[in-house]
């Protein structure tokens, strides 16, 4: 088969695309043909030699990638050989090996691809959407709140924006860019730049003496802290991730000064329902509640992937199809 093989940490240019020894299935194991592998920016940081939170090093060389779906072609020993032909989604843990043409994964972590949802939707939402519904639980939101999403056009952005409409509430996205700023809009919500000057002012004439009640943060630093400062007392600020500058530090004086909470559920408490989240987030994928936003590149094409997520050039979950 062919796979995306890591070598030495370092660069985009170090992933190779090379032919590899077929992997096997082992006991309680499948073997996936995959047909759309997601790609995360953990998986930048880590090709990159940063441990990505829980996940450690790979020891190289590695195939890098941690979601696929595809269709069953073969099953370990004893293993239920009704497996084989279905059409399978996973998250393969803190094991790698997804960016390749065929995946091995414990049946323990395989769902059914609900009829009517490509393999690049359900690689979406089995990565993407289930962080978007773990965030979504402490939100509480109500058609009465005023949700303020920082990356609005990002994968996981996408889909809380979806979310908060389809709720009822009144929701700003923020996007760098015009062509991220008219997809926002495209979703139904109202669109801001951050990367104009002033931009918080622009939210505050949108809202029109409103305040934000939920402010989802994967952006932190400057811009993080803007947003946070566009919360009215009450608010939620619910921050799942940042770049450069580093999340945004709010003390228990600050938060208890101004009437806000500020909690992320990622790590242990979304780590008890993972599978919980996952088979939410491909029912709603499948119901039609949920479009994720999807940017697919070939297989061979990893390095570029990897170049266009870091440098924010994406919109939506990055998939490589084989």
């Amino acid at each position: 088969m062919h796979a995306i093989v890591l070598h030495r940490f370092g660069p985009a240019g170090n992933l190779r695309h090379e032919r590899v020894e077929d992997p096997e299935p082992g006991t309680g194991q499948v073997r996936i043909a995959v047909r759309a592998a997601g790609v995360h920016l953990v998986d930048t940081r880590l090709r990159e030699g940063v441990a990505g939170g829980p996940l450690p090093l790979p020891e190289l060389p590695t195939v890098p990638g941690r979601e696929v779906a595809g269709v069953v072609d073969a099953v370990g020993p004893d293993t239920d050989p009704g497996w084989v032909g279905r059409r399978v989604v996973a998250h393969l843990g803190a094991v790698p090996g997804g960016y390749a043409e065929l995946a091995v994964t414990g049946t323990e972590r395989l769902h059914a691809v609900p009829d009517g949802l490509d393999e690049a939707a359900a690689v979406a939402m089995i990565g993407t959407g289930r962080t978007a519904m773990g965030l979504l639980r402490p939100a509480r939101l109500t058609a009465g709140d005023v949700v303020l999403v920082t990356a609005a056009a990002g994968g996981i952005g996408t889909l809380l924006t979806q979310s908060a409409l389809r709720r009822g509430a009144t929701v700003v996205g923020l996007a760098g860019g015009a062509a991220k700023t008219a997809r926002v809009r495209e979703l139904g919500a109202a669109a801001v730049d951050y990367r104009e000057p002033g931009w918080p002012r622009r939210v505050r004439e949108v809202l029109d003496g409103r305040t934000a009640s939920v402010v989802f943060d994967a952006v932190g630093g400057a811009t993080g802290r803007a947003a946070v400062e566009l919360l009215g007392e009450g608010g939620r600020h619910i921050p799942y991730g940042w770049f450069d500058e580093g999340p945004v530090a709010l003390g228990e004086e600050e938060l208890a000064r101004r009437g806000i909470t500020s909690y992320s559920p990622l790590g242990a408490p979304m780590m008890a329902v993972l599978r919980e989240l996952e088979e939410e987030a491909l029912a709603e994928a499948a119901a039609g509640r949920l479009v994720p936003a999807v940017r697919s590149f070939p297989l061979a094409e990893a390095a570029e992937a990897h170049r266009a997520l870091e440098s924010r050039a994406t919109m939506g979950k990055v998939v490589l199809c084989p």
